[in-house]
């Protein structure tokens, strides 16, 4: 084993130990001794793309993608930070050798790719949303998530590339991608619909009216579902004695702001006098 190759199985362990620094170190070692091998440049490229310094990893990625064109999982990469740093151009040319061609044009590509669920705080709480998935690194969220949750309905996101589980839709299997950044935050704020039952007719009026005057509206009651890590990270199954709880019981709704959620909710009312309203509240903050 040659020395740098000694350096890079060193930074691998001090990566696994949690010692980014040491391992930045160990790579950045390895590829000053060899620095026609592409390894230690992937490797300083990923170790980045998880810190979130992107203009760092999609040099490293660069320089590992030259001295290995075969290389599809630096090219990946490439295409995630060139993503984030939005040259638009070096991440088309990324799924290009990813052999996806993204559709004509130079700006942000849009392949169009359709639903995805997306885990938002993979080393948190990991809430799973949808979203649709705009190109093989970006995504827009559809759902909104749950009030402990700072993003929200509208925000589009980084993401990665690695499969981290799945989600079953009828007979229907889609991969679960990891968030890793924010590209352009939710312009609209959350807010809690309380009902006193749930009545799925005047809860789609809610969706249907909320969707129709710029904002939107989930019943977190039938949508969330809590899910064990095995479950969550794998393909979801079945717990015997299971309740099926959902994550919250209420409605959860996206508005520009209080007078804009106000709208909303009395827009559905007036022609809903019959739900069962409780109040709405914001997500942050005190009963409106």
């Amino acid at each position: 084993m040659t020395e740098a190759e000694l350096f890079v199985e060193q930074g691998r362990a001090f990566d696994n130990d949690g010692d980014v620094a040491s391992a930045e170190a160990s790579y950045r070692r390895a590829a000053a001794l060899s620095p026609e091998w592409s390894v230690p440049h992937y490797n300083l490229g990923l170790l980045f793309k998880y810190q979130g310094r992107w203009a760092e990893s999609l040099s490293f990625n660069q320089r590992a993608a030259a001295l290995d064109p075969d290389d599809e999982a630096a090219w990946w990469n490439l295409g995630i930070a060139a993503t984030a740093v939005k040259d638009w151009a070096e991440a088309r040319r990324a799924w290009l050798a990813c052999g996806m061609e993204a559709p004509a044009g130079s700006g942000p590509p849009n392949f169009a790719f359709g639903l995805v669920p997306i885990r938002l705080d993979p080393n948190g709480n990991g809430e799973v949303v949808w979203a649709d998935r705009i190109d093989p690194a970006r995504a827009k969220i559809l759902s909104i998530p749950l009030p402990t949750n700072p993003h929200n309905h509208g925000a589009i996101v980084l993401t990665d590339g690695a499969v981290e589980g799945y989600r079953i839709v009828g007979e229907r299997k889609y991969s679960v991608f990891n968030m890793l950044d924010v590209i352009s935050p939710s312009p609209l704020k959350k807010y809690i619909v309380e009902l006193a039952t749930a009545n799925a007719e005047a809860i789609d009026a809610l969706a249907s009216c909320a969707e129709e005057l710029g904002g939107a509206a989930e019943d977190w009651g039938s949508t969330t579902h809590i899910l064990c890590a095995e479950c969550s990270r794998g393909t979801p199954h079945e717990h015997p004695g299971a309740d099926g709880k959902p994550a919250h019981p209420h409605c959860g709704l996206a508005a520009r702001d209080g007078d804009h959620a106000g709208t909303i909710v009395r827009t559905w009312l007036s022609r809903h006098p019959r739900a069962d309203f409780v109040r709405w509240t914001d997500a942050n903050s005190s009963a409106t």
